[in-house]
């Protein structure tokens, strides 16, 4: 990209963020509230980063919000910052790779509040910063990214609870995972039609790209196996995920009314966390906007899509 079509698409970029910040200004007007403080939404990972500000702005919309993360003095200490700000915000321990620990919040969750109405897979590891591209932890990072955000719907799937708005599910995931990006594709066309068709896209289809990958990666060859070339182990699980939500839009689309969930899945953009080394250039408020968004449309009969600054994308 030249330097003048740079500036224009960082111009265009920087506008559609001003936009959105100016939306997220205007209160939804309470016609359009399908929610109340009874609407429980769980947000996976939100100690810090995009899930923090993903369920602070949920609970400052007036929903009764579920922080978990994996470690839980962290965890905490991020609700006591919601709490003291008057908002509705409650703490549990989860570590979305351990069956066990999905067990015990799904019990929890169960218990304390008959079950949930939005769940927001935040949760996700990532160890390559700058140019680095290393696959010492691409096992790490297929089975959090992933397997655990695969595992963490499947659980909770049973325990989203009837609503004439239906019950709503959003994934954190990247363009990175895009099947026909411009730059970081997988270019193994077997594989990439694999994926892409989503009336013969299975489970076992998915992982078994997945199983693959990392077959190769121990062995070596990974590099000329068609993989994408940027932050690769990330971009392959959001590869998976994405595959995954399509997959599940189409198995949950015969639910009948009041049992409707929809499923989509959006890309926060490059966020200035820990998780980039603080190099991102867009804000964790900016970030979260698209999935708080996409949680509380009004009018969901939106599913299986892909998205990024309240707009959808080709997968």
């Amino acid at each position: 990209m030249d330097t003048c079509k740079k500036e224009k698409w960082k111009e265009k970029r920087e506008k559609r963020r001003q936009e959105i910040s100016l939306l997220r200004t205007i209160p939804y007007s309470e016609h359009r509230k399908w929610w109340s403080s009874d609407t429980v939404a769980v947000v996976t990972g939100a100690n810090r980063g995009i899930g923090f500000e993903i369920a602070h702005q949920l609970a400052s919309h007036g929903l009764t919000v579920v922080l978990t993360s994996r470690e839980t003095g962290v965890g905490e200490e991020a609700v006591k910052v919601m709490q003291e700000g008057g908002l509705n915000v409650a703490f549990h321990q989860l570590d979305i790779v351990d069956h066990a620990s999905i067990e015990a919040f799904s019990d929890w969750i169960k218990e304390t509040y008959g079950g949930l109405d939005i769940l927001i897979n935040n949760a996700g590891v990532s160890f390559n910063v700058g140019t680095e591209n290393s696959m010492e932890n691409a096992e790490t990072v297929i089975q959090t990214n992933y397997v655990g955000t695969k595992n963490m719907t499947k659980a909770m799937i049973p325990l989203m609870r009837t609503s004439h708005y239906g019950a709503r599910i959003v994934s954190v995931t990247s363009r990175l995972g895009r099947l026909h990006g411009k730059k970081n594709r997988i270019t193994n066309v077997s594989l990439r039609q694999q994926l892409e068709d989503v009336d013969s896209l299975t489970e076992e289809v998915i992982d078994n790209v997945m199983k693959i990958f990392l077959e190769q990666v121990k062995d070596g060859t990974w590099e000329s196996g068609g993989w994408p070339q940027v932050f690769t182990d990330y971009s392959v699980s959001k590869v998976a995920v994405n595959a995954y939500t399509r997959l599940m839009a189409r198995i949950l689309e015969d639910r009948p009314e009041g049992h409707k969930i929809y499923i989509n899945c959006y890309c926060p953009g490059w966020v200035k966390t820990a998780m980039t080394g603080w190099a991102g250039h867009i804000s964790p408020e900016d970030a979260a906007d698209t999935a708080v968004w996409l949680a509380l449309l009004p009018d969901q009969f939106v599913s299986g899509k892909f998205f990024t600054e309240r707009r959808e994308i080709s997968f």
